[in-house]
């Protein structure tokens, strides 16, 4: 297991949740919402910087048939786009079905409304994407999920 800070990012349309780790990845937790739109790059490339992560992990949204679709297509190209941000930060694209859906379901379980849950949604969403991607590398030896940007092209 790699040490070192990471960060992940669950890309909606509206907002953008982030989530970090501890130094030694062991534990994923919450972080903030970010507003898409002008100016969310550059956000999450200060948290990023602010935190001196190693890695950046963007969700992946797949369907269930494993296809990807029009968010997965927004979700790479924002991850590109981080990535040269970031750069020489590597950023990650990892699979991230059902992150929501679960992220959901836990905070309507832990007694939060609707309006309340618009709030924190996406920030669970990335914990639960960062702690599957720490637990898949804890298991396997290996990082998760496919590098994009300049570190896939091999630097520059």
């Amino acid at each position: 297991m790699r040490l070192g800070i990471r960060l992940a990012v669950d890309v909606g349309s509206v907002r953008i949740g982030v989530a970090s780790c501890d130094p030694g990845g062991l534990i994923a937790s919450p972080l903030v919402t970010v507003r898409r739109g002008r100016g969310d790059l550059a956000e999450v490339g200060r948290l990023a910087a602010g935190r001196r992560v190693m890695e950046i992990v963007v969700g992946l949204p797949t369907g269930l048939s494993g296809n990807p679709g029009q968010a997965a297509e927004q979700a790479r190209d924002f991850a590109e786009a981080l990535a040269d941000v970031v750069a020489p930060v590597p950023v990650r694209l990892v699979d991230e079905r059902f992150t929501t859906v679960i992220a959901h379901a836990a905070l309507r379980q832990g007694g939060r409304n609707s309006k309340e849950r618009r709030t924190v949604i996406d920030q669970a969403a990335a914990a639960l994407l960062l702690q599957g991607a720490l637990d898949a590398e804890r298991q396997t030896g290996s990082p998760p999920g496919e590098v994009v940007g300049r570190a896939k092209r091999g630097g520059g």
